[in-house]
């Protein structure tokens, strides 16, 4: 399943990078690397290309965000679903942060895994990609592990 799931994620930014990238310059430069953190390991692989000369920050932003790690594919179609079966938006969650200079370089990060305090609670989300080949409690087991390390960090998580 974390194959399929990170296959279909690769095509994505492929995909999204090809709509700012130089025709044949988008690449898969390192596949499904394993990262481990105390409480989760990731599949990692990078994707670059080079970008157009008619391609600014703004254009680089709308073609990646939001991102397809996030949103699964078919972009447009699994944000609906999301929005329909969520019924509250995410905040800060799954959105981005990071800086864009003045000389345009820009680093953004996805949010995951993120506290945010909105000033009466800290609230925090996790969650799991789904794919054809997924078994709700794997989901959910792997949603627990992945919020684990930062409820522990606050004093709260066991096990």
């Amino acid at each position: 399943k974390e194959r399929a799931e990170h296959i279909m994620l690769i095509d994505l930014e492929r995909n999204d990078l090809g709509r700012i990238c130089r025709p044949g310059t988008v690449k898969v430069e390192e596949l499904m690397a394993v990262e481990s953190y105390a409480h989760v390991h990731h599949i990692e692989s990078t994707v670059v290309g080079e970008l157009r000369d008619d391609v600014d920050p703004v254009d680089v932003i709308r073609a990646l965000f939001p991102g397809g790690t996030i949103t699964g594919c078919p972009k447009v179609r699994c944000m609906e679903i999301i929005a329909e079966l969520e019924g509250v938006g995410r905040g800060a969650y799954t959105g981005a942060i990071g800086y864009l200079n003045h000389d345009g370089d820009m680093d953004l990060n996805i949010l995951i895994r993120s506290l945010v305090w909105d000033g009466k609670a800290l609230h925090l989300r996790a969650g799991a990609g789904i794919v054809a080949d997924s078994e709700p409690e794997a989901e959910l087991v792997e949603t627990r592990a992945k919020a684990r390390g930062l409820l522990r960090g606050l004093g709260v998580g066991s096990g």
